[in-house]
């Protein structure tokens, strides 16, 4: 027992020291990639305001961005996982419904997302750091000849050390691994996931510094007695996310219907309609680091208000066109927008002072998140370490509850899982594949907790190896009586992980 115990921890050391060679190489990979982007978009910009002196070089930026798109949505054409967000991708890797080999798309998406993101489309670097970061869990995997357990720990890691490089922001990184795309709270996966983001962080604060994405300042606490104020805020987030929700998830329809294009050309679309975009309002293209920091500057509701419509149209003509790029910053920008718009309408009807709108553009950049990705505690977290102050997490998880809670009343669906489930998976009904393992939580009130395991109709050719409980490891038996925080580790067939991933999730239903 005590030589299977050094065993064991000989293992676990080597997956983290694994972990962090993932985080090391994906802060190398984001940092560049993030780097480029902010080169790329800055050129764009300079060279349309140099159009105003000299108007005949619009035709030559337009035919630049244009050529842009098409090269970016020629590496779609050849491999059609390297567009879009990336996050869909890696929720199915991890649900076993997906296989990708990791170098195509890495190097497409990585041109492909500088091209397209770069050029001032509204578009996100995050998802598609996030998918860049999980091919490097792949490859280093690989080249550690990990098992199919460790690998899939790996690609995790690297997600979240993806995003964590991209925000600077490891432990929303972490978070938002394990409560959005991996859907599982196990130690290997958490502990592996963070310590991989931590690195990817101290890579990038290298080369960018240590200053928060979104250094916003707000100093002043809101008011206790103004928290009917978040209620309002987080159900106006609450519906709004719902309308972005069913925007994201239908206009892809319309491109269908366009005759002319092929699939890998829609990407021209939002760059013909970006070209006066970036003419008139070159502080509005792109992400929108640079506007959510000047929010605060704008005091006209309806200059905000005009600046939201633009940001949320552009921003779902530009990812349903199919380009790569991720929605995950835009959405951050569209809660600022809307917080600036809440806030300074309630300072106009004088109810709210001045000093406090910028709270609300920070707080709703976690309910709109919250309630379209459906992340909570990865959307408070986040934001805290974007903006760099952990002073008012209660009125940032009030308003993120809130439009969460609301959003869910209105019938919204997380955006990344609704994504991934309009791809086509292959889920094969032979089992041919090698033994692998499903690390499974046990939830309060669902239908596992409180049974024995020979109550359970478990999925064909599954076996309950171990039960992790607390400090203890073990080994049932058909008698072994199940409770709330286990943590299972069943073995399936390889080739059937993704079916007994969607079994086991329906097992995991609150009892009627």
């Amino acid at each position: 027992m005590e030589s299977e115990d050094r065993q064991t921890r000989k293992s676990n050391l080597r997956l983290l020291f694994e972990a962090l060679v993932v985080g090391l190489v994906a802060g190398i990979v984001v940092g560049s990639f993030r780097w480029l982007i902010g080169q790329t978009l800055a050129m764009w910009q300079k060279g349309y305001q140099a159009t105003h002196a000299n108007p005949a070089l619009l035709w030559l930026l337009a035919g630049g961005v244009l050529a842009s798109v098409i090269v970016a949505g020629f590496l779609v054409k050849q491999q059609p996982h390297a567009g879009g967000s990336g996050i869909p991708e890696v929720e199915l890797q991890l649900q076993g419904k997906l296989q990708l080999a990791w170098w195509p798309v890495f190097w497409r998406k990585f041109i492909g997302g500088v091209l397209s993101i770069g050029s001032g489309l509204f578009l996100g670097r995050e998802g598609p750091s996030i998918q860049l970061g999980s091919t490097v869990g792949q490859g280093v995997a690989q080249g550690f000849k990990a098992s199919k357990s460790d690998s899939r720990v790996l690609l995790a890691t690297g997600a979240a050390s993806g995003l964590s490089a991209a925000f600077g922001a490891p432990l929303g990184g972490a978070m938002f691994i394990v409560e959005e795309v991996f859907h599982n709270f196990s130690p290997r996966v958490w502990l592996n996931a963070l310590a991989g983001a931590i690195m990817a962080n101290f890579v990038v604060s290298n080369v960018f510094g240590q200053t928060p994405v979104l250094a916003i300042d707000y100093k002043h606490s809101f008011p206790i007695l103004q928290y009917w104020q978040l209620l309002l805020l987080g159900a106006f987030l609450g519906l709004i996310g719902r309308f972005y929700q069913w925007g994201l998830l239908n206009f892809s329809h319309v491109y269908q219907k366009i005759p002319v294009l092929p699939r890998w050309l829609h990407g021209i679309i939002p760059a013909l309609i970006l070209v006066p975009v970036m003419y008139y309002f070159p502080g509005y293209v792109g992400g929108g680091n640079n506007l959510i920091l000047s929010l605060n500057q704008i005091h006209a509701v309806n200059v905000l208000v005009l600046i939201f419509l633009l940001r949320i149209s552009f921003s779902i003509v530009s990812y349903d066109s199919g380009l790569p790029g991720g929605i995950f910053l835009p959405i951050l920008t569209m809660g600022a927008l809307l917080g600036a718009v809440y806030g300074q309408f309630m300072v106009d009807l004088g109810l709210l002072d001045q000093k406090l709108v910028v709270n609300l553009i920070i707080f709703s950049m976690a309910g709109l998140f919250s309630a379209i990705v459906r992340s909570p505690f990865t959307a408070i977290m986040l934001i805290a370490e974007m903006v760099g102050s952990l002073l008012h997490l209660m009125p940032l998880a009030v308003v993120s509850v809130a439009a969460y809670v609301v959003n869910e009343l209105l019938g919204g669906v997380p955006i990344y899982e609704s994504l991934a489930g309009r791809m086509q998976t292959k889920e094969d009904d032979d089992y041919v594949g090698e033994a692998d393992q499903l690390t499974v939580s046990i939830y309060e009130g669902s239908q596992l907790a409180d049974h024995q395991v020979k109550e359970i109709a478990w999925p064909d050719r599954t076996l309950v190896r171990v039960i992790h409980r607390g400090q203890k490891d073990i080994i049932p038996n058909g008698n072994t009586k199940l409770l709330a925080g286990d943590l299972l580790v069943l073995e399936i067939d390889e080739n059937q992980r993704g079916l007994v991933y969607d079994k086991m999730a329906r097992l995991q239903e609150a009892k009627e």
